[in-house]
């Protein structure tokens, strides 16, 4: 007869396990939905008054770990367990499930049943309530002109029969959300959606978190924290204003930014990384943000609306102060926007060259155009620039197995009078020789400019602001890394994090 050996067994969470409903609905893992609960006072595991509410579960995570975390520190005031059970589930727990299939998902980890008024559950509830205190209605969009007016689905893409999913969220698609559940709440946790399509091209998709966000805030919470994308320090795509309000939010009192989101969800690749925040209304102040990366933690207590890009690498905020107070223009202010000659990505010319026609640079090699093809930049037709790929040298924001960045690709190469470029790339100069425009190609290589460039970046996609704090120079010589600190008196420290943080990129390579 076999023995077991009970200490080896590995019997892991079954929410640990859970694939993702898709690459924006993303589950949570428990020891995640820990750490932020972490952040909340002690004192609330005591409280029976206390109210929580997950406005969008998926796994039900959330309310499972504050329901193990009220059984024990409630046991003293309601020593019955089953009286305990019951107080906690039916008045102190609530959600609002996003789809059919986690409304189940939610009820089957948090009550043991789908069937929350069965006599199955662990804490049965009347009949009268018998989804329990999670909600969930296949409610729909609200269409103005092609869009919800709720969150801006596209209704090609969302006006579907009535059997499926509508992925019109409850919480987010209604004025007033107190009426859910017509009650205050202390604390509003969760892991919102992240993404809807729009319809646009290039399948763009329309960050919808923010929403959840206001929606929360409206309810005015003690205590508010969501785990979302990190995109947003750096704005874009809908969501410049949104980063204006957290940046200025004083009730932010903690701030925690994972710049590979695989350290948070390792099944999940998310361009920009992911973060997680508390929110206390009684706060007015400083914010702790707290960077992970490679496995270590970096604090520093911060005015988190101090620059207009937030910097997510607390090493790089006394670099960026040098490099402002001497108040040189910032490299952006050199770069075309994207489309910088109004050719497509998909543009292409012909093979073979006739007189006065100009080169053509795109994702699939050189071919040749008329002049009379270009609709914009025409002032950067015939003079030296230097071609930069919109797209970023690594996957997701996520580093080399040595932990550091490369940030700009190889085909970064100087342009001659003559030649232009796709939507793939765009440039950066407008010179008269071709000796500035190489030093300025030399400047691009260093790492001082790619750590500068990285702390812009929120996405896998470049564009002419993640230079906005990388500062011009004289481009009538070659400007190597050690110039540069000396110039802008770093200390050894912060050498060194630049560089522990970029890889070397030599310019035969470009």
């Amino acid at each position: 007869m076999l023995k077991t050996n009970y200490q080896t067994l590995h019997s892991p969470d079954v929410l640990d396990c859970l694939a993702n409903l898709s690459s924006d609905e993303i589950f949570t893992p428990p020891k995640v939905a820990r750490q932020m609960l972490d952040l909340l006072p002690e004192e609330l595991w005591s409280d029976p008054e206390a109210k929580f509410l997950d406005p969008a579960t998926k796994s039900g995570v959330f309310l499972r770990e504050i329901a193990k975390r009220l059984l024990k520190g409630l046991e003293s005031q309601i020593p019955d367990l089953q009286e305990r059970i019951d107080h906690i589930y039916q008045k102190q727990l609530y959600g609002v499930a996003i789809t059919e299939l986690t409304d189940l998902l939610t009820k089957r980890s948090l009550y043991c049943t789908k069937y929350p008024s069965g006599r199955y559950s662990v804490s049965q509830f009347p009949k009268e309530r018998a989804n329990g205190n999670i909600y969930y209605k296949n409610i729909r969009h609200v269409w103005k002109d092609g869009r919800c007016q709720y969150c801006g689905a596209s209704q090609n893409e969302y006006d579907r029969d009535p059997e499926l999913e509508s992925h019109a969220y409850a919480f987010i698609h209604r004025d007033n959300p107190e009426e859910l559940f017509n009650m205050r709440f202390d604390v509003i946790i969760g892991n919102p959606p992240y993404h809807l399509s729009t319809g646009g091209a290039g399948r763009q998709a329309k960050p919808i978190y923010p929403l959840f966000i206001e929606q929360a805030i409206k309810l005015n919470p003690r205590y508010l924290s969501m785990i979302i994308p990190s995109r947003w320090f750096a704005g874009g795509m809908g969501l410049d204003g949104f980063r204006d309000k957290m940046l200025n939010d004083k009730s932010i009192s903690v701030l925690v930014d994972f710049i590979n989101a695989k350290d948070c969800f390792p099944q999940s690749s998310i361009s920009g990384g992911v973060c997680y925040f508390l929110r206390e209304r009684e706060h007015d102040g400083l914010c702790k943000f707290v960077s992970n990366r490679g496995g270590k933690t970096f604090e520093m207590v911060r005015n988190l609306s101090e620059h207009g890009v937030f910097i997510r690498y607390n090493e790089a905020v006394e670099i960026i102060r040098k490099i402002k107070s001497i108040g040189e223009p910032p490299l952006s202010e050199l770069a075309s926007p994207l489309f910088p000659f109004g050719l497509s990505t998909d543009y292409r010319g012909v093979s073979t060259e006739k007189d006065g026609d100009l080169k053509l640079h795109s994702s699939e090699g050189v071919s040749y155009i008329s002049r009379s093809e270009v609709s914009s930049g025409l002032d950067l037709i015939d003079v030296y620039k230097v071609l930069v790929s919109k797209t970023s040298s690594e996957h997701a924001g996520e580093p080399g197995s040595d932990g550091r960045y490369r940030v700009l690709t190889s085909s970064i190469k100087v342009l001659e009078p003559g030649e232009v470029c796709t939507h793939s790339y765009f440039v950066i100069g407008s010179f008269s020789n071709k000796l500035e425009a190489k030093n300025l190609l030399n400047y691009l290589t260093t790492k001082f400019v790619r750590l500068l460039t990285l702390i812009s970046m929120s996405s896998i996609n470049l564009s002419r602001g993640v230079f906005q704090y990388v500062p011009q120079q004289s481009w009538g010589k070659i400007w190597t890394d050690e110039e540069l600190y000396a110039k802008y008196e770093l200390t050894e420290d912060e050498i060194d994090f630049i560089e522990s943080m970029i890889k070397p990129m030599d310019l035969e390579e470009s």
